[in-house]
């Protein structure tokens, strides 16, 4: 239980905090809310899980970089807004899949999830939405929409590589996941990419500790105010 609650919770405290770099910089103030309320959902899940392991706050911000387990595809910067929606329309239809199984199971996650996949579902169909707005908008939206998903895709093959704790049909979750994000994708006037996602030269390591160099960078930042006040309360 610990490898995956770690993993998980890992993937969620990076994405939280990607989402929240976009305070004060979305393109409309209805999505500046909109991915603060996301990027608070996914804090939420983050603290429950890492609680599962331990003290959440030195898990957050004292480990070094080789011992966090989030995946590659949620660590990487936001990029323009497209590119974070391609990153979302990814990985939220992955989680609200990941939680749908484990909400139906008898393990231990089975609380989160249940109350988790609700909150999945909501960003799962933002990024849908944006999907669409923007591949079947103006031509410079949908070819920004369009090199999101390109630059992304060799990031999504390690989202099913099996986690230890975790008993689950990863193949079948690979299977539905890419016919759901296929059919957005193609409503949207876009295209996924045809490179493989999976092999010695994607991405895909996060899982094991080995992480891409920017979340060095966004590490730092994220824990340098608890490591420059150690023992500190508000």
């Amino acid at each position: 239980m610990t490898s995956a609650a770690l993993a998980l919770g890992d993937d969620a405290l990076i994405l939280s905090h990607r989402l929240g770099e976009w305070a004060g910089h979305a393109p409309a103030l209805e999505e500046e809310v909109a991915l603060a309320n996301i990027a608070l959902d996914l804090l939420g899940q983050a603290r429950v899980l890492l609680s599962m392991v331990g003290d959440e706050d030195e898990l957050a911000f004292l480990r070094e970089e080789r011992a966090f387990r989030n995946l590659q595809l949620v660590e990487q910067p936001n990029g323009d807004f497209a590119h974070t929606i391609a990153r979302q329309l990814y990985f939220s239809g992955f989680q609200e899949l990941l939680y749908e199984r484990l909400a139906a199971g008898d393990g231990p996650f089975r609380p989160l999830a249940g109350k988790a996949v609700k909150e999945v579902a909501y960003h799962r169909d933002h990024a849908e939405h944006w999907t669409l707005r923007l591949g079947d908008g103006t031509a410079e939206s949908h070819a920004r929409m369009q090199r999101g998903l390109a630059e992304l895709w060799r990031f999504t093959g390690e989202m099913f590589q099996p986690v230890e704790g975790l008993d689950l049909d990863w193949a079948g979750l690979e299977s539905v996941w890419l016919e759901r994000v296929t059919e957005v994708v193609e409503r949207a006037t876009l295209t996924l990419p045809e490179g493989p996602r999976t092999g010695a030269w994607t991405a895909g390591a996060g899982r094991q500790g080995l992480h891409t160099e920017p979340f060095g960078r966004m590490l730092a930042e994220m824990q340098h105010l608890y490591r420059s006040h150690p023992g500190a309360t508000w």
